[in-house]
């Protein structure tokens, strides 16, 4: 008998789990010390909120909920019903905190992500779900004093600092050795991460120091905001070359520094990747 679209929706998003390091269980049969990260599917909420579809337990803790969807759904009306479910946790069972932390909306194809812990909780595309190991990163991360735009309370005070909080709280920009059109640049994208704007462009003129005005704003991402990686793309052999010799000459203005002293810089030239890289330099093949 053919699956129906559901159960190819289950199909995708188990296999998905267990590509991501998730150990699947049904119900009657969980174990949640049986893995450090364990899926059970179905699982009975309080009365009132039904079934999560997926229920995720980190370290023997609830920590997130996925709601699975049929393939093509528009999931971008999902993510209330998704968080509903992040309230029905039964009292009795332990979790990370409450609400739960982590939402996904899925199809198996396509996958939406929601963290409660950011200041202003809004779901992205993901590729993959995340692992495990990512999710206790993000849970035991320690809680700082977290204060909104402009000093005002943040509504997920004293819950973990997530990459959004640590962008609203990076220090001024030291704007000496910039342009003025440089630091126009970097504070207007620092304004557009703050405000959960993550796609931005800079427009600038040739020799206005773009690749400079880059530099500038990824090492501060990566000192004060907690970024892991960055991912830096050029489209000539040339670019790479002079892209990755003004990566190795930038000295930082915070601690004269310079960049590759405190974070590596990789220039991917094969498919091999160093995992303690901070910088990616990648040359794109243009035909």
């Amino acid at each position: 008998m053919p699956l129906t679209p559901e159960q190819e929706a289950r199909q995708k998003i188990d296999d998905l789990l267990e590509k991501a390091g998730w150990a699947l269980q049904d119900v009657k049969t969980a174990n949640i010390h049986g893995s450090r990260g364990v899926a059970i599917r179905e699982f009975p909420l309080e009365r009132g909120f039904g079934f999560a579809d997926y229920l995720l337990y980190v370290d023997g803790k609830a920590a997130g909920i996925i709601e699975a969807k049929r393939e093509g759904t528009t999931l971008s009306g999902v993510e209330i019903q998704s968080e509903k479910y992040t309230e029905g946790l039964p009292e009795s069972l332990p979790a990370w905190f409450r609400p739960l932390s982590f939402h996904y909306q899925s199809t198996g194809v396509e996958t939406r992500f929601t963290n409660r812990l950011d200041p202003e909780p809004r779901a992205r595309n993901l590729f993959a779900f995340h692992r495990p190991e990512t999710f206790v990163e993000f849970l035991e991360t320690p809680v700082q004093s977290q204060k909104g735009n402009a000093g005002e309370p943040d509504p997920s005070y004293g819950l973990p600092p997530t990459f959004l909080h640590r962008v609203r709280q990076m220090p001024h920009l030291i704007e000496s050795g910039l342009w003025p059109v440089q630091i126009t640049a970097i504070k207007n994208l620092e304004h557009s991460l703050c405000q959960n704007r993550p796609r931005a462009l800079i427009q600038m003129a040739t020799g206005s120091g773009k690749t400079f005005t880059a530099i500038n704003f990824i090492y501060r991402l990566i000192k004060f905001a907690g970024a892991r990686r960055v991912l830096f793309l050029v489209d000539r052999g040339n670019l790479g070359d002079q892209t990755y010799k003004e990566f190795q000459q930038y000295v930082s203005p915070y601690n004269n520094f310079k960049f590759p002293e405190e974070y590596i810089v990789q220039r991917l030239t094969s498919n091999t990747l160093d995992k303690t890289a901070r910088v990616i330099s990648v040359m794109l093949k243009v035909s």
